[in-house]
C-alpha cells in the first residue's frame, strides 16, 4: 500500500587492495581506514534506515578497494546478509518489476580463491576482471610488491568451474590494448575454449584518461568504432555471437547507467564509513560525493544525489550537435562524470553508440526536436525555450493525442468520477476539456461523496492493490511558485486512499465504487479561498504517473497538457451567516 523506491547498491566493505593496477582509479586511496565499525554493520545500518523510508536496494553488489581481502568471517557475514535481504523481500521487489538474483561481487580474482567455499555456498556471482590481450596484464596489473598476477587469477579460475551462478568477466581497453587487436581475439577464442568463463557474458569497457598517470592513453572515437567493427567482423555467425551482439557491448547501450537522464536517481555507491557516492567511478570525487548514512536523512541523500549529477551535467552544458541527433532519447549525452573529466558536453563514446543503435535495429528519431526539449526539460531547462519545437501544420491537438493512447484515455474520460454534492450529481470533466465551467457551492455541513468506476484501479496499473485514489485541492488564492516564477494556485492538500480501502464501502450506484470525502474536505475549509473559487482534483496515482510520464515523453503533449489537466470541480464556500 506504499509508494516505494527501488536503488541499485553498490558497497564497499575495504578500500584494501592486493594489486597495484598502474591505471587504478582510487590511486592510492587502495588502503583500508582503521575504523570502530565492523564490515557488516554500515551495510545492515544504511540498508535498514533506506527501508524504513520505502526504500528498497533491488541489487546489492560487493566492489572495492578489492572486497577479497576481507577476512574469511567478514565476507561470508555479508554475503549472508545479502542473501538473507533478497529472500526476505523477494516478493516486494519481484512485484515491481526488479530481478531478484544471488549475491554477487566486483573482483580482480586475485584471492578468490580463500573464499571459494562460501561463494559456493551462496552462489555468488562473479565479475572479475583481466587485461587483454593477456600479454599485457603483467605488465599494468602487478601486486602492490609488483608482482605479476596472471598466472595465479588463471589458475582461481579453474576453482570458478562447478559453480552454477554467473562467472563472467571484464576488460578495460585503452589504446596500448587496441593496437594489439588480433591478440585480443586470439585471447578471447582462448579464454572461450579453456576457461569455465562464460564468454558470451563478458564486457567490454572503453578507458578514458584518468588517474593512469600518463601510462595508458584512450582510445580516438575512429579507434573506438574500428574496434566495434572488428570484433563483429571476427565473431558474427560464431559461437561468441550472442555476445558480441549482447553483453560484450552493453555499456555503450540504452539501458546501461551512463544512459538515465539522471543516474543520481537510481545507482548509489556506500563505503564502510558510511560515505555515498555516485559509484565506482564518482568515488572519491566531491562534486560526485552525495552524504553519509549517518550524518544524513535519506531524504537529503536523495536529493543531493539527483542535484550532484545535475550540476554535473550543467557544468559542461549541451552540445548543440546533440539537438538534432536522432539518438539522443537513447543516449541521453553520456556519463556525467566522464564528461567533466574530459571537459566535454558529449558523450566519450559518441560515434561507437550510434553504430552499436544501428546496428541493433534501434530506431532513429522522428521526432528529435521533440526529444530534445524533454532531455532539456529534465537536466538543462534554462536552455528549454530554445529549443522549443517549431509549431508545424499537422501539429497533432490535444483530442488527437488522447484519442491514439488508450491510458490517455483514461485519464481523460468524463464516466471515471462523479461527485454529489448534497444531493446533486456533478460528472467531471478535465478542466481542460471541458466546455462548460461548474461553480458550486460547499459549507461545514455540506455532504460530499464521490463515485468512481470500479474498474478505475486497473488503468495503467498492474497492481491495483498498490493504486490508490489521488485528490488534490487547490486555494483560491495565488501564490508564485519555483525558479521559474509561475503564478498558479496555492496547493493546500493532497490525499489519497487506497483500492483495499474504497472497496470495503458499500455504493449505491452500480458499476462505481463510493467513498465519503466530507470530512476530508471540511478539514481544510479554514484554509481556502473565502472570494474566489476553489479547485477540487481527482485522479489516481497510477493515472497520475502515467500522465507525467507522457508529458516528459511526448513535447507536444507536454505543451498542451497543463500540469493537472484531471477531472475537477470548483467550489466557493458558503459561511454560516449565508446558510
Amino acid at each position: 500500500m506504499e509508494d516505494y523506491k527501488f536503488i541499485h547498491l553498490l558497497y564497499v566493505p575495504t578500500l584494501a587492495c592486493n594489486m597495484a593496477c598502474k591505471y587504478c582509479y582510487l590511486e592510492d586511496n587502495t588502503v583500508d581506514l582503521k575504523s570502530d565499525k565492523k564490515v557488516i554493520d554500515t551495510l545492515k545500518y544504511a540498508v535498514n534506515k533506506f527501508n524504513k523510508s520505502n526504500v528498497y536496494p533491488f541489487n546489492i553488489s560487493l566492489h572495492g578497494g578489492e572486497v577479497t581481502c576481507l577476512s574469511h568471517d567478514d565476507f561470508e557475514g555479508i554475503i549472508k546478509f545479502i542473501s538473507d535481504y533478497y529472500k526476505k523481500n523477494n516478493a516486494l521487489i519481484s512485484s515491481h518489476g526488479f530481478k531478484i538474483g544471488d549475491p554477487h561481487i566486483k573482483t580482480n580474482l586475485y584471492s578468490i580463491d580463500k573464499h571459494i567455499d562460501t561463494i559456493k555456498k551462496y552462489n555468488v556471482s562473479i565479475s572479475g576482471s583481466l587485461d587483454l590481450p593477456l600479454s599485457l596484464h603483467d605488465e599494468y596489473r602487478v601486486t602492490k610488491g609488483n608482482k605479476k598476477t596472471l598466472d595465479k587469477i588463471i589458475n582461481n579460475i579453474k576453482l570458478l568451474d562447478d559453480l552454477p551462478n554467473k562467472r563472467k568477466v571484464s576488460a578495460t581497453i585503452f589504446k596500448e590494448h587496441y593496437e594489439r587487436i588480433d591478440e585480443i581475439i586470439e585471447d578471447i577464442k582462448w579464454l572461450n575454449k579453456n576457461t569455465t568463463l562464460n564468454m558470451n557474458d563478458f564486457n567490454f569497457m572503453i578507458g578514458f584518461d584518468y588517474n593512469s598517470n600518463g601510462i595508458l592513453h584512450h582510445m580516438n572515437e575512429t579507434e573506438q568504432v574500428k574496434f566495434f567493427k572488428r570484433m563483429h567482423k571476427e565473431f558474427d555467425g560464431t559461437d561468441l555471437d550472442v555476445g558480441v551482439n549482447g553483453a560484450w557491448f552493453n555499456e555503450f547501450g540504452p539501458d546501461y547507467c551512463t544512459n538515465c537522464t539522471n543516474c543520481g536517481e537510481k545507482f548509489f555507491l556506500l563505503e564502510k564509513n558510511g560515505d555515498i557516492y555516485s559509484c565506482v567511478r564518482g568515488q572519491k570525487n566531491k562534486d560526485f560525493y552525495y552524504g553519509n548514512i549517518y550524518d544524513n536523512t535519506v531524504e537529503e541523500i536523495l536529493n543531493k544525489a539527483k542535484e550532484q549529477i545535475l550540476k554535473a551535467h550543467n557544468r559542461v552544458g549541451f552540445n548543440p550537435t546533440c539537438a538534432k541527433c536522432p539518438y539522443l532519447y537513447l543516449c541521453k549525452t553520456g556519463c556525467p562524470f566522464v564528461k567533466n573529466v574530459y571537459k566535454s558536453n558529449k558523450s566519450y563514446t559518441c560515434k561507437l553508440q550510434q553504430e552499436l543503435y544501428k546496428l541493433r535495429g534501434y530506431e532513429p528519431d522522428n521526432n528529435v526536436e521533440e526529444s530534445t526539449y524533454y532531455y532539456l526539460h529534465d537536466v538543462h531547462p534554462s536552455l528549454m525555450d530554445k529549443y522549443y519545437p517549431k509549431e508545424q501544420k499537422d501539429y497533432p491537438s490535444l483530442e488527437e493525442i488522447i484519442s491514439k493512447d488508450a491510458n490517455l484515455k483514461g485519464i481523460y474520460d468524463d464516466e471515471l468520477f462523479i461527485l454529489k454534492i448534497d444531493g446533486i450529481e456533478y460528472k467531471l470533466q478535465s478542466q481542460i476539456l471541458k466546455k462548460v465551467r461548474d461553480i458550486v457551492y460547499i459549507s461545514k455541513e455540506s455532504s460530499i461523496e464521490l463515485y468512481m468506476k470500479d474498474d478505475i484501479f486497473t488503468y495503467v496499473c498492474d497492481y491495483p492493490n498498490n493504486n490508490s485514489l489521488y485528490m488534490m485541492l487547490l486555494s483560491g488564492d495565488l501564490i508564485t511558485y519555483g525558479d521559474e516564477g509561475r503564478t498558479k494556485q496555492r496547493h493546500v492538500m493532497t490525499h489519497q486512499i487506497y483500492e483495499g480501502v474504497i472497496k470495503k464501502n458499500k455504493s449505491d450506484k452500480k458499476g462505481y465504487y463510493k467513498v465519503d470525502i466530507s470530512d476530508v474536505l471540511k478539514l481544510y475549509l479554514c484554509d481556502l479561498d473565502k472570494d474566489n473559487p476553489n479547485n477540487l482534483f481527482f485522479t489516481t496515482s497510477a493515472l497520475r504517473d502515467y500522465h507525467y510520464t507522457k508529458q516528459k515523453n511526448n513535447a507536444y503533449y507536454h505543451m498542451q497538457a497543463i500540469n493537472l489537466p484531471f477531472q475537477n470541480i470548483e467550489f466557493n464556500i458558503l459561511e454560516e451567516e449565508e446558510l
